[in-house]
C-alpha cells in the first residue's frame, strides 16, 4: 500500500495519522527509533530524516563523520549502502507502517534516486519551500532539479505502490507568514508536482498564532485543492507550531493538543508533532512517542466531543487572498515552474523576513491584536483591495518582532502557569531515556 493510500484508509476510519521528524546516523539506532514509533499507541507513519550534510550534497563530510564516529543530525542515506538501509527497514516499513524520507534539500535528485533504490517512495519538500528559506541556491536551479526529481519519483511507481510527495509550502519560514501566502505556495507546489507526473500528493499547513485563523486557512487549502487538483489523490498534513515552543511541559502539551484539534476540526488527515523538549534540547525517542500518543488522544477526544470537520466554512478572507496569489502566478507563464520563477522575480510572491536573493523582500507582516497574522506591507503582491495593510506598518521594531516571535510561547506558558495543568487525558504517561536523543534536521 502506498503512503497516500495508508493515510486515506485511516482517515476513512476516523483516525488521524501522526508522525514525528526523527533521524539518526547509525542504522541500528535509526531502526530502534522506527520500531518505537511503530509501536506507539497511535496510528503512526515513520520518518527517515536525513542529515544536513546530505541535504547540502556534501557527501564527503557525511562520510568522514561516519568514519570518525561523529554524530550526525539525521540519516546519511547516500553514504550508507542500499543493502544497509533495506536491512534497517526490513520488517518495519510496509503497508501498515509507511516511512517517509524528509531531507530539506533544494537539489533532491540524488536523494530521490537513493530512496527509491532502498524501496521508499514517499518524501516531501518543494522547489520554493526547500529553496528560499534554507540557502542561496537560485530558485530557477531548484525548480529544474525538483522537476527532474518529481519525474524520477513518478516513474518509480509499481503495482500497489503510488509514489507520494508532500509540499512543505505551507511551512514557509515556520512562523509569522500570513496564511494566505502559505496556502497559495502549498497549492502551487502541489500543482507543480502534478505537472511533473505525481498523482498522490499532500499539502501542508503550519499551525500559527490564531486557532480561528488556522481553521480558516486549512479550509481555504482544502477548497483550493478540490478546485485545482481534480484528478489527484491528496490529503492535508498539519504541522504543530514551528516557532518558539512553550517552555513548560503543560504549555507544550496543550499547544500540540490544539494542533490535533485543528486537524480534526478541518478534516486534515495527518499531523506532524512536536515534543515537550522543543524549547530546551533535542527530544528523546520516548518524548517523540509520548507526543505521538498525546496527539492521538487529543484527536480522539475532539471527535468524541463533536469537533469533527463540519461542511460550513469556505476559507473566508484567507481563501480570497490565496486564490488571488495562485491566479496571479499561473498567469505569469504557461509552465508552472517558469511561472513560479517569474512570480518571485516580479514580487508577486514575497516571503516576509526571507533573505534569499530571489525573494523581493518588500513584504512585511505583523501580529494583530486579535492574534491573527496580517500584512503590514504587501510589496508588489497583487493583494490591493483583497487585504488592507495597516498604516505605518513598515515601522516594525526589534521589540515588536521579538514579541511576535515569542507570542505563542508566552501565551501557552501563561495558560499552563495559571491553571492546574493539562487535562489528565493529555498528560504524559512516559518518561524519556537520555540514552536515545533524536537528532533532527532544521526544517
Amino acid at each position: 500500500m502506498s503512503f497516500g493510500a495508508f493515510v486515506r484508509r485511516h482517515a476513512a476510519a476516523g483516525e488521524l495519522v501522526v508522525q514525528p521528524r526523527t533521524g539518526f546516523g547509525d542504522p541500528a539506532r535509526m531502526r530502534a527509533c522506527l520500531a518505537a514509533v511503530r509501536g506507539a499507541r497511535a496510528t503512526t507513519a515513520g520518518t527517515l530524516t536525513l542529515d544536513s550534510y546530505t541535504r547540502l550534497g556534501d557527501l564527503e563530510s557525511a562520510g568522514r563523520a561516519l568514519r570518525e564516529g561523529n554524530p550526525l543530525n539525521g540519516y546519511p542515506l547516500l553514504n550508507h549502502s542500499t543493502p544497509t538501509t533495506t536491512a534497517m527497514l526490513d520488517g518495519l516499513a510496509g503497508p501498515d507502517f509507511p516511512v517517509q524520507v524528509r531531507h530539506g534539500s533544494a537539489k533532491p535528485l540524488g536523494i530521490v534516486r537513493g530512496m527509491i533504490r532502498a524501496g521508499l517512495h514517499a518524501t516531501e519538500g518543494g522547489p520554493v519551500s526547500y529553496c528560499l528559506p534554507y540557502g542561496r541556491t537560485p530558485l530557477a536551479e531548484s525548480v529544474r532539479e525538483w522537476a527532474a526529481a518529481c519525474e524520477v519519483l513518478a516513474a518509480a511507481g509499481e503495482p500497489g505502490t503510488e509514489p507520494q510527495l508532500e509540499t512543505f509550502g505551507g511551512c514557509l519560514m515556520g512562523q509569522l507568514c500570513p496564511p494566505g501566502l502559505l496556502v497559495a505556495v502549498s497549492v502551487l507546489e502541489a500543482m507543480f508536482f502534478h505537472a511533473h507526473g505525481l498523482r498522490s500528493v499532500s499539502v501542508s499547513y503550519a499551525q500559527q498564532t490564531s486557532a480561528a485563523q488556522d481553521e480558516e486557512a486549512v479550509r481555504a487549502l482544502r477548497r483550493l485543492c478540490a478546485e485545482l487538483l481534480p484528478d489527484t489523490e491528496w490529503h492535508v498534513v498539519v504541522y504543530a507550531y514551528m516557532g518558539m515552543y512553550p517552555q513548560t511541559p503543560a504549555g507544550a502539551r496543550e499547544l500540540l493538543a490544539e494542533a490535533a484539534r485543528l486537524a480534526v476540526a478541518t478534516g486534515s488527515e495527518r499531523l506532524i508533532v512536536k515534543t515537550v523538549a522543543e524549547a530546551h534540547r533535542l527530544p528523546t525517542v520516548a518524548e517523540n512517542v509520548d507526543a505521538l500518543e498525546l496527539a492521538a488522544r487529543a484527536a480522539s477526544e475532539a471527535r468524541r466531543t463533536g469537533a469533527a470537520a463540519a461542511t460550513a466554512g469556505d476559507g473566508g478572507e484567507t481563501y480570497a487572498e490565496a486564490r488571488t496569489l495562485v491566479d496571479a502566478v499561473l498567469d505569469c507563464a504557461p509552465g508552472i515552474g517558469d511561472a513560479l520563477v517569474a512570480a518571485f522575480g516580479r514580487g508577486l510572491l514575497d516571503v516576509p523576513f526571507c533573505l534569499h536573493p530571489d525573494n523581493a523582500g518588500r513584504a512585511r507582516s505583523y501580529l494583530a491584536a486579535d492574534g491573527r497574522l496580517r500584512w503590514s506591507d504587501i510589496g508588489s503582491m497583487p493583494l490591493a483591495g483583497v487585504v488592507g495593510p495597516r498604516p505605518g506598518g513598515d515601522r516594525l521594531t526589534a521589540r515588536d518582532l521579538m514579541a511576535a516571535l515569542s507570542h505563542v510561547q508566552r501565551t501557552f506558558d501563561a495558560k499552563a502557569l495559571e491553571g492546574p495543568g493539562a487535562p489528565a487525558a493529555l498528560t504524559s504517561g512516559s518518561r524519556p531515556s537520555p540514552d536515545h536523543l533524536v537528532r533532527m534536521t532544521k526544517e
